[in-house]
């Protein structure tokens, strides 16, 4: 028995194809064969007669197509570097003009932001003016109204005096000549009146209603006026009217208006005073002690200071006598 035997011999195959079985497994222990066929190139080998001929003829055919496909490669190549080169432009002119955009824009609002500011400080100093002149408007209208009440009340009748202590007597003004001026024009337009109505012999009813053929009826204060008068010209001289100094007492604050009556002297002098002093006061408001004190000597009058503590020291303690107690219900 030789070594050969059952055995196979390696060799090289012949130039057809080769096959093989490839298994191609998949999930769930599935498989396929798959045959595989592998084939070899085919390779022309020219004639050798032809070989000349031909291998002249594919040299210039392919030095021709080389030049050809070089110049093509060349303008193409110049084609992009071109558009390249534009596309850079374009791109830099673009980022210039935004860049220009930018910048404007920053300045627009830079602008628009100042003219704001300005447009803020302008409307704050209109106001601030505008509450300045009202504030001063204020002020002189309350000056004004002041200094009316003062000669309203300087044209008053004068106060009447809460006490009758009498320690000095001083001469005061004569009666106005301007007053009985006044009167006697008005006492000749009524004695006038008088005469026509007393020649006309007729009676109206508005003179019914007013009280006789007289017409309306004098006051009491001109009554007194007009016996002043005559009492002064029987007289023949005009008499002065006494002053009466008091002594004021004062406590830490007091009412204008509560200081006059103390002194019996008009709230409209008392109130011209203050304001000599620099205080624009009314007749309502309330002054210290000290400010009184200057405003009653300069009136002429003493001054008497009291406390809170003086005035406790006043009242007396009532204590009820056991006697006097009632039972009352509950």
């Amino acid at each position: 028995m030789s070594d050969s035997d059952g055995k196979k011999t390696l060799g090289v195959r012949g130039g057809g194809p080769r096959s093989g079985n490839v298994k191609q497994s998949f999930s769930h222990g599935r498989s396929k064969n798959v045959v595989v066929e592998t084939k070899r190139k085919r390779v022309v080998v020219p004639k050798p007669g032809a070989a000349k001929p031909a291998a002249g003829g594919a040299g210039t055919a392919g030095a021709s197509g080389a030049g050809g496909i070089q110049n093509a490669e060349m303008e193409r190549r110049l084609k992009a570097l071109q558009a390249a080169k534009a596309r850079e432009a374009e791109e830099v002119a673009t980022r210039e003009a935004d860049e220009k955009a930018r910048v404007e824009e920053r300045e627009r609002r830079r602008a628009e932001q100042e003219n704001k500011e300005r447009e803020q400080r302008e409307l704050e100093e209109r106001a601030k003016a505008k509450a300045e002149a009202e504030e001063r408007a204020k002020k002189e209208a309350e000056e004004h109204k002041a200094l009316d009440a003062a000669e309203k009340a300087a044209r008053a009748e004068p106060a009447q005096p809460r006490s009758n202590d009498a320690r000095t007597v001083k001469p005061a003004a004569p009666v106005s000549r301007k007053r009985e001026q006044e009167d006697d024009k008005r006492r000749a337009k009524t004695r006038g009146g008088e005469g026509e109505n007393r020649r006309s012999g007729k009676l109206t009813v508005s003179q019914a209603l007013g009280g006789g053929e007289g017409g309306r009826q004098r006051s009491m204060a001109s009554m007194r006026r007009k016996q002043e008068r005559a009492r002064q010209k029987a007289m023949g001289e005009s008499q002065e009217r006494e002053k009466i100094v008091r002594e004021v007492q004062v406590p830490e604050a007091i009412v204008v208006s509560e200081l006059a009556n103390r002194m019996a002297e008009r709230v409209a002098e008392v109130v011209k005073s203050l304001m000599k002093m620099g205080m624009m006061v009314t007749q309502n408001q309330s002054i210290d002690a000290d400010t009184a004190e200057l405003i009653i000597e300069e009136f002429g009058h003493k001054i008497v200071r009291v406390s809170d503590a003086d005035v406790e020291d006043v009242i007396n303690e009532v204590e009820d006598a056991e006697a006097d107690l009632k039972p009352r219900p509950p």
